[in-house]
């Protein structure tokens, strides 16, 4: 495997185990996650709409990598279940920003806490120096991915 410095698989498979063990314990494989009544790319837009604010569902699908018609499908569900409103867009007004209504901010903190109490619980077993190993590792890990992802679609292109 190109770039991987390691003597054999073990690596990589370790970390691939890790990973799936990590979508299992969070709860990713259940049909809703987060003790909400919603799937996973649900829960993800509330939050990052949360966290970012407004956006467009073009703008959703690309940080979400999702598809066209599964944004638009879990938009729908979601302005329908009041989670979230579209306005004009100021800067586009051939697009609609997307964003919390009251509910969907009640829905938001719920989910923060949800999160807080999961990922302190789980680091309440680490010193506080494997915390800071964790943290960091996740953050480069997921950097990393980013990245591999990038060089590959910009390949594909090419």
């Amino acid at each position: 495997m190109p770039g991987v410095k390691m003597t054999g698989l073990s690596l990589i498979d370790d970390i691939r185990a890790a990973s799936r063990l990590m979508v299992r314990e969070l709860g990713f494989m259940d049909a809703t996650v987060a003790a909400s009544d919603y799937p996973p790319s649900a829960v993800h837009t509330i939050l990052e709409i949360g966290i970012r604010g407004p956006m467009t569902s073009s703008e959703l699908g690309d940080f979400l990598r999702l598809e066209k018609s599964s944004v638009s499908r879990l938009v729908r569900k979601l302005i329908d279940c009041g989670e979230l409103k579209e306005t004009p867009d100021e800067r586009d007004a051939r697009s609609k920003l997307l964003s919390l209504t009251a509910k969907g901010r009640r829905t938001l903190e719920a989910l923060h806490a949800f999160g807080r109490r999961q990922v302190s619980g789980a680091l309440a077993a680490l010193t506080e120096a494997e915390q800071r190993t964790v943290r960091e590792g996740m953050m480069l890990y997921a950097r990393a991915l980013r990245q591999s992802r990038a060089e590959d679609e910009a390949q594909s292109a090419a």
